[in-house]
C-alpha cells in the first residue's frame, strides 16, 4: 500500500515536471521562431495545427504498435470538444492581438476563479476556505509580476471572455471525458488531435492572415525556421500529453494554479537567456505566487486527509451486527432485471 502511494506520488511529480519543462521549452522555442529578431514566423494558429498534426501522428503510431489501446468515445463528443478547444486557441490569439499585454494577463489569471465557478455549476464541486485563500494569493502574485499596462476595448473584451470561458470549459471537459469513458490521457488526446489538426490547418492560415496581415504562402522558409518548427512540434507533443495527464490525475483548478509555475520559470529564463528586465516588482510577485502554490498544495492535501478520515469514521461507526445485516440483505435480496423489472431466477 505504501509502495503504491510512493509510486503514485512519483508519477504525479513526473507529470507536473513534464508539463512545466515542455511548456517553458515551447515558449522559448516559439519566441525565437516568431519574434522579429528570430525567424518572424508569425502564424501562431497554423503552428498550433502543426503541433496537433504531429501529436495525431504519434498517437497513430502508438495505436498501430500496440503501445496504447483505443477506447470508444462518441464522435459527437470529440467534435464538441474540438470546437471548444479550437475556440480557445483562436480566442486567445485574438485576445492577445486586440488587448494590451496587461489585460491579456488579467484575462488569463481570471481562468482560475472561472474554472472554480464552472466546476461548481457543472459538477457541484465545493472548495475549502484554505483552497480559496491559496487561489487568491496565486492570482495576486502572478498579477503583480506580469500585469503592466491595462487598456480595454469592446472587441478585445469580448474575445477575452470567449477565450477564458472556452479554455476553462476545455480543461474541465478533459477530466470529465477521461472519467466518463475510463480512457487514458494519451488515448483521449489521440482521438481529439486529428480533428483539431485538420480544422486548424484548414482555418489557421485565414485566421493568421486576419491577425498579422501576412500570408503563409509569402513566407520564405529557411532551414533554421524549419528546425525550430520541428522542435516546437516535438515539445508540443509532450506539452499536450502532460496537460491531459495532469488534468486527469488532479483537476482543472489544480492545473491552473500550479501551472502558473510556468509563468515564474518563463520570467526567470527570459532574464537569464534573453536579458529581459527583472524588477523588484517582478521578483516580489514571483515569490508571492510560489507561496500561494505551496499553500494550495498543502490545502489540497488537508482536504484529502479530511475526506479519508471522514470515510474511516463512517466505516468504523458501523457495528459488526450492522455490517452482517447489510451483507445479509444484499445476499438475500433477489437480483432484478433493470430493463424488464422482473426477478431473475
Amino acid at each position: 500500500m505504501e509502495g503504491d502511494k510512493k509510486s503514485s506520488s512519483v508519477s504525479d511529480v513526473g507529470a507536473w515536471a513534464m508539463n512545466i519543462i515542455s511548456s517553458v521549452g515551447i515558449i522559448m522555442a516559439n519566441k525565437q521562431l516568431m519574434s522579429a529578431n528570430g525567424y518572424a514566423f508569425t502564424f501562431a494558429t497554423t503552428l498550433t495545427g502543426f503541433h496537433f498534426a504531429v501529436t495525431a501522428l504519434v498517437g497513430l503510431v502508438s495505436n498501430a504498435t500496440g503501445y496504447s489501446s483505443s477506447k470508444h468515445v462518441p464522435l459527437w463528443e470529440l467534435f464538441w470538444f474540438s470546437i471548444v478547444a479550437n475556440t480557445s486557441i483562436t480566442g486567445m490569439n485574438l485576445s492577445l492581438m486586440l488587448n494590451s499585454v496587461g489585460f491579456y494577463q488579467i484575462s488569463k489569471l481570471s481562468m482560475i476563479p472561472v474554472v472554480c465557478v464552472m466546476e461548481w455549476i457543472l459538477h457541484n464541486k465545493h472548495y475549502s476556505r484554505e483552497v480559496k485563500i491559496a487561489v487568491v494569493v496565486v492570482v495576486i502574485g502572478v498579477g503583480v509580476c506580469t500585469v503592466t499596462d491595462v487598456k480595454v476595448n469592446l472587441k478585445g473584451f469580448l474575445c477575452a471572455c470567449i477565450a477564458v470561458l472556452s479554455t476553462s470549459l476545455q480543461q474541465i471537459t478533459i477530466g470529465s471525458l477521461q472519467k466518463k469513458y475510463s480512457i487514458g490521457s494519451f488515448e483521449l488526446l489521440s482521438k481529439t488531435a486529428p480533428i483539431q489538426a485538420l480544422s486548424l490547418l484548414v482555418l489557421g492560415p485565414f485566421i493568421d492572415y486576419y491577425l498579422s496581415d501576412k500570408s503563409l504562402l509569402n513566407y520564405k522558409m529557411s532551414s533554421g525556421a524549419i528546425l525550430f518548427i520541428l522542435l516546437s512540434c516535438a515539445l508540443a507533443v509532450f506539452c499536450n500529453v502532460s496537460q491531459y495527464l495532469c488534468i486527469g490525475r488532479f483537476s482543472a483548478v489544480s492545473f491552473q494554479v500550479l501551472g502558473h509555475m510556468k509563468t515564474v520559470c518563463v520570467l526567470t529564463l527570459g532574464w537569464l537567456i534573453f536579458d529581459s528586465e527583472l524588477t523588484l516588482k517582478n521578483i516580489s510577485g514571483m515569490i508571492l505566487a510560489v507561496v500561494g502554490m505551496v499553500i494550495y498544495s498543502w490545502a489540497v492535501e488537508v482536504e484529502k486527509q479530511s475526506s479519508m478520515k471522514a470515510y474511516i469514521n463512517v466505516k468504523n461507526s458501523l457495528t459488526e451486527e450492522e455490517i452482517r445485516l447489510l451483507k445479509g440483505g444484499v445476499e438475500s435480496n433477489p437480483v432484478k432485471d433493470i430493463e424488464l423489472g422482473e426477478t431473475k431466477g
